[in-house]
């Protein structure tokens, strides 16, 4: 966390709880004809007719979570949004309202949660997404983010995990590793800067890696064209925690199994050459990186025509029979069964 050491800066303290929910909120209105009631009483009302309502919930630790040595809270405000849209986004809905719940230390100030803020408010502006309320409180380790988002979807279009069935394709939306070279890259640069700190970090060449950590996108758009070529998925999900992972989650909660093909998966040439450096495969970094948010999911044999030519999609393999093996399937032909490799924030404390 940066600031300017000359700019007087507020103490939240003399605003109060109260008054810093009306000083982040004063600007906020709603834009969409579903939010009845939003900021300002003891609850949202939402008007959704014949629609379903989405709800999903996401919390984010200081230090678990994100690292404010590399991470600004404008791009962490913008993140916090994103991914809780791409839970909404991985049920084939779209999001409408968030809540915003703040647990905060001493040791900021109030421009710094503007600063926070803005970055919320600019990635629900992007996604048309309404601010209907939230909470704040005070913490003594640092800053928590918890938002809930709530979306809408037709009753007959929603998509679960649970739906893939053998014979099914199995797509990725955009590419994937990227987040986690990115995230590589903070971190071997966040070590050089404890060990020499007039050191001037060394980021220039990654932007992209850089950008797909620090500030995700929801597929959205990918949802509107499924919509658009009347493609329902039979199963989906977002990829948080790696390829492999996901995977793992539909083929769990299906009862099936997959074959997925790593020269099939869609990865940057910088997301490639920066694995390389690392001395890492970059398919590896595909299935155990995680933060993606790309759209991982299933289809039916006969809409392969519907998405053969979609930009930005790609089929990396299909699902096998009941109670079968996840596995990935290299260029040679050998097989290997997919392990969960992604993220446990609860594993890695222990």
């Amino acid at each position: 966390m940066i600031e300017d050491k000359n700019k007087t800066l507020t103490n939240i303290s003399s605003l109060g709880e109260f008054g810093l929910i009306d000083h982040l909120t004063k600007e906020i209105k709603p834009i969409n004809k579903s939010s009845l009631v939003g900021i300002g009483d003891d609850a949202a009302v939402l008007d959704y007719g014949d629609k379903q309502i989405l709800v999903s919930t996401d919390l984010l630790v200081e230090n678990v979570h994100f690292d404010l040595i590399y991470t600004p809270l404008k791009h962490l405000g913008y993140k916090a949004a994103v991914v809780n849209f791409s839970d909404i986004c991985a049920m084939n809905g779209i999001p409408r309202q968030i809540t915003v719940s703040l647990a905060i230390s001493s040791k900021f100030s109030v421009e710094a949660i503007e600063e926070l803020y803005e970055g919320i408010k600019l990635a629900c502006k992007k996604y048309n997404v309404d601010i209907i309320g939230g909470d704040t409180t005070s913490s003594v380790s640092g800053l928590m983010i918890s938002i809930t988002v709530i979306g809408e979807a037709e009753k007959d279009k929603i998509v679960y995990r649970h739906g893939a069935e053998e014979g099914d394709l199995i797509f990725v939306s955009g590419n994937i590793g990227a987040a986690y070279m990115g995230l590589l890259i903070l971190e071997r640069e966040k070590a050089v800067y404890k060990e020499q700190s007039d050191m001037q970090p060394d980021l220039e060449g990654f932007d992209y890696l850089l950008e797909r950590q620090l500030k995700p996108e929801a597929r959205l758009d990918i949802i509107q064209k499924l919509k658009e070529l009347d493609v329902v998925p039979t199963a989906m999900i977002d990829i948080s925690d790696g390829l492999g992972s996901e995977i793992l989650h539909i083929c769990k909660q299906s009862g099936v199994g997959c074959n997925v093909y790593d020269n099939k998966f869609p990865l940057d040439p910088l997301t490639i050459s920066t694995a390389e450096n690392f001395g890492i495969m970059p398919e590896v970094a595909a299935l155990s990186g995680g933060e993606d948010y790309e759209l991982l999911f299933t289809i039916k044999q006969s809409d392969y025509e519907k998405l053969k030519d979609v930009e930005d999609l790609t089929p990396i393999g299909h699902i096998t029979g009941k109670n079968a093996l996840a596995y990935v399937v290299g260029a040679s032909g050998g097989a290997v069964e997919i392990k969960a490799q992604g993220w446990d924030h609860m594993k890695n404390q222990q």
